[in-house]
């Protein structure tokens, strides 16, 4: 019993030594070195009122709660600081209740990277507490001494053409606006009036009217537009009180021809700015296309000079200077006049063009279409304007040919390719079947490839590509072998990024980059199955049949005297290639081709038409997309196109797409 009360009076002295032991420890506080990190978080948080109540009592007596606030707002803003990091060197013990500690500042700003040592001193009252005066702000700031920023703003690059017009540029725009003394008594219908024509709201104008600093002589920015809105600006001058003034702002001349090919500039969010260096809140960044792939090249370096001056304005040092640096021009392969006209062409409708020339890789034109408005994504666009073209079906803001389809019967001609370049197939082999369905055999079941044209004569190489006939290359997939098949499309370049510095998606020839089932190889034999291309991948392919077997490397960056990088070297056999050009020149000359109708007197052209099914399964109805693959053949200018339209069952597909491809060769 004894022995069990000394156990017991043992454990509660302990327990007791514990919770005097911990209240001891707390009762201490946090850490100088914890309160000046708490302190610097504040900083980067911009929780300027937080931060006055870690002042020491004799730091608040000497400045108020808002003119701490003010002071540190205006010049940490004002600089555009971000990413604040302190970097703790030495905590010097001044007397039992003050603490010095020495520390180095590194901060980002408008201009660049600052940094500093400097000596923070912190006194304990109930926790420790900062003693603090302006040069904790920076070393050299006196408390009546004023931060000042000065800034040369850089021209940002201009996107070119390869014949020097500008397709992205520093141009001028027009700012409507407000003076509210010239306003008429008319006002609340003159206000609506300009909502309804500027695509906004009378409420928002309001806002603006009424913020702090704005007075009868003021003028209110309300929108900026477009300098060549010419009707809208007539019609907006009739009401009393609006005034339009020419402004600064980045304009594309080419508009929704090239939309999603030069993409566009906006400011730069807060999220943005703390990721990126060298900007300042009001700078403009690319958003989208190459706009925003060329970014770092484009928006070249502010002149920025941060300084001190003193009460009586004379400067006292400076903190930062950085010389500015205007951006690089980008001068681009495209063409714009056969951009602008290709997109004209197709504007209509869902669908894209890519044009290269086969002979060096250049990238001659890149559309997509239906398309946007992109001068409106800088110059400003309302929410329902940006709900309008998020929301629409039909995607205009997707560049089509960076993405991957279904290629149908233009894949045909790669087929016969592998089939002669691995000896698979020879030009004499011939399949025996009649009619327009076929299978191996019973163990397909009702599984069976359709084709859509009967015709007489042998069924071989050349005359399925000119009839485009699905059986005979469904039949000659099965022939070359699946392994052998996705040997050769893997050496082509299939379910690997191409690192053409445009974000293509892959090419694949299946979901799980396996060809086993034999109905999956006899269905990519002709282009269908769970096949999917990219159309500049495509064009790269194709011009392997022009370049003795070499796939060219498509690029779009403009390079003079440029000599011409392959993808792929001996894609096919030289033989090969040349059978498969000399067919796909009969699929235009010949009387019964598929693309009779390019047919063009002087000039030689090989293509290739094709229509994919969108669908999953052979009983399921969907819509097709049409194709048209050609190149010329021995032409003062070489061009190979690949054309793609959607809604194929509606508008012909293919044969929709020939008269607007031949329309480029007829002078």
């Amino acid at each position: 019993m004894k022995k069990k009360i000394i156990i017991i009076v043992t454990i509660v002295v302990l327990i007791i030594i514990a919770i005097g032991a911990y209240l001891f420890i707390n009762n201490q506080g946090k850490k100088p070195e914890e309160v000046l990190n708490e302190y610097i978080s504040k900083i980067n948080e911009q929780k300027y009122e937080e931060m006055y109540e870690y002042l020491d009592d004799e730091s608040k007596q000497k400045i108020s709660k808002e003119d701490f606030i003010t002071r540190n707002k205006n010049i940490y803003e004002g600089i555009d600081m971000s990413n604040m990091q302190v970097t703790i060197n030495e905590v010097e013990k001044v007397n039992s209740k003050t603490k010095n500690i020495k520390y180095s500042t590194q901060m980002n700003a408008s201009g660049g990277q600052i940094s500093f040592e400097n000596t923070i001193t912190l006194k304990k009252q109930k926790e420790y507490k900062i003693s603090w005066s302006s040069n904790l702000i920076f070393p050299e700031l006196g408390e009546k001494d004023k931060v000042r920023v000065n800034t040369v703003e850089a021209k940002r690059g201009a996107i070119l053409d390869r014949n020097g017009k500008e397709i992205a540029t520093n141009g001028k725009a027009s700012s409507v606006g407000i003076v509210p003394g010239k306003l008429g008594e008319n006002k609340e219908q003159d206000i609506e009036k300009m909502a309804e024509l500027l695509n906004t709201t009378a409420d928002s104008i309001n806002n603006k009217l009424g913020a702090s600093w704005v007075k009868e002589d003021s003028f209110v920015p309300i929108k900026t537009v477009s300098q060549n809105e010419t009707e809208l600006k007539d019609n907006l001058l009739k009401i009393q009180g609006v005034k339009i003034n020419t402004v600064d702002a980045r304009t594309y001349p080419l508009g929704e021809a090239a939309a999603q090919l030069t993409g566009y500039v906006q400011t730069i969010t807060k999220e943005e700015l703390e990721k990126n260096e060298g900007y300042s809140s009001s700078s403009l960044i690319g958003k989208a296309g190459l706009e925003k792939q060329y970014e770092s090249r484009l928006k070249g370096t502010d002149g920025v000079e941060i300084y001190i001056i003193d009460e009586e304005g004379n400067r006292k040092t400076t903190i930062l200077n950085q010389k500015q640096t205007d951006g690089e021009n980008i001068k681009l392969t495209i063409d714009s006049n056969l951009q602008d006209k290709l997109y004209n062409e197709l504007k209509d409708d869902e669908g894209l063009f890519v044009v290269m020339n086969p002979a060096t890789g250049e990238l001659l034109a890149l559309v997509s279409t239906p398309s946007y408005d992109v001068n409106k994504m800088t110059l400003g666009m309302s929410t329902d304007e940006w709900n309008q073209i998020s929301s629409d079906e039909r995607s205009p803001m997707l560049a089509r040919y960076l993405q991957s389809y279904c290629p149908g019967s233009t894949f045909k001609p790669i087929t016969g390719g592998i089939g002669l370049s691995t000896n698979s197939l020879t030009t004499e082999d011939t399949f025996d079947y009649s009619g327009l369905s076929w299978q191996k055999d019973n163990s397909w079941g009702s599984y069976n490839i359709t084709t859509l044209t009967p015709y007489s004569g042998p069924k071989n190489l050349k005359n399925a590509l000119i009839h485009s006939d699905n059986i005979y290359f469904a039949q000659a997939a099965l022939k070359i072998g699946g392994k052998t098949l996705k040997t050769e499309l893997d050496k082509l370049k299939f379910n690997q990024d191409l690192e053409l510095g445009l974000n293509t998606s892959k090419s694949q020839y299946s979901n799980k980059e396996e060809l086993d089932a034999e109905t999956k190889v006899a269905d990519t034999g002709y282009g269908q199955g769970e096949l999917l291309v990219n159309p500049i991948h495509m064009a790269s392919i194709y011009s392997a049949f022009s370049n003795n077997g070499n796939m060219i490397k498509p690029y779009i960056e403009y390079k003079e005297n440029a000599t011409p990088e392959y993808l792929v070297e001996n894609a096919f056999t030289k033989e090969a290639c040349e059978e498969i050009q000399n067919d796909l020149i009969q699929v235009v000359e010949n009387p019964e081709g598929t693309a009779k109708d390019m047919k063009i007197n002087g000039v030689t052209i090989a293509g290739k038409t094709g229509t994919a099914e969108l669908k999953t399964s052979k009983e399921e109805k969907a819509d097709t997309i049409g194709w048209f693959d050609c190149y010329t053949v021995d032409y003062e200018m070489p061009e190979l196109i690949i054309g793609m339209v959607e809604q194929g069952n509606e508008n012909g597909g293919s044969h929709y797409l020939i008269p607007k491809i031949k329309r480029l060769f007829i002078k």
